[in-house]
């Protein structure tokens, strides 16, 4: 039995996972959780093997907490659902760990058979948003955005360092390098930029 779990941002409403999966003998939900820093620790007691991240946040918002996930169980897998009209919610090229990506619209038969490819120890991403992802022109990179999308939350240099196993030093060049790409006077400035241009919620 594949424990399913359902991860969604405050508010949001979106694709009815547990109506999809419904009718799949060999997968059990165990539940829905908000989306948020403390998503990991609530989610430890659910014991997930596949959690399903159906969110309007942007990727570089959801793989700090995919991050604290795979730290507190190291089995879990996480599937992120993405609108490949959002910019901000398609692939990283580069990394992405344990994080697979289907699109929002996948009809049941494909999303379950992703869950058992997943549970199983594969790492999906969907053609369209492969492709998607790879004709799109974005400046800044995936760790900029995720480091970008903590600072949006409210953590600090020293959060942010110790959340992403990274330096403080390496975090303010992440954010520099962040303010000169965007052409921001600062950090707020940054957020408001990649918001505006769809690569933050």
């Amino acid at each position: 039995m594949i424990r399913v779990l359902v991860a969604r941002n405050a508010g949001y409403f979106g694709v009815e996972v547990r109506v999809l999966l419904s009718a799949q003998p060999d997968l059990k939900m165990v539940g829905t959780l908000p989306l948020d820093s403390d998503f990991a620790m609530r989610a430890v007691g659910l014991a997930p093997d596949v959690v399903v991240a159906d969110t309007e946040l942007m990727v570089g918002q959801v793989l700090p907490i995919a991050t604290d996930l795979h730290q507190r169980v190291p089995g879990c897998s996480v599937l992120v659902l993405c609108d490949p009209a959002k910019r901000g919610m398609l692939p990283p090229r580069h990394r992405g760990g344990r994080v697979s990506f289907l699109l929002k619209e996948a009809s049941s038969q494909y999303l379950a058979e992703s869950i058992r490819r997943m549970a199983a120890g594969e790492r999906i991403v969907q053609p369209r948003l492969q492709m998607a992802s790879m004709n799109t022109q974005r400046d800044l990179n995936t760790r900029e955005l995720e480091v970008l999308g903590l600072v949006a939350d409210g953590d600090s240099v020293r959060d942010i360092a110790h959340r992403l196993s990274l330096s403080g030093g390496t975090v303010r060049n992440y954010l520099s390098a962040v303010i000169t790409k965007t052409g921001a006077r600062n950090r707020v400035d940054a957020i408001r930029i990649v918001r505006r241009d769809g690569w933050l919620f």
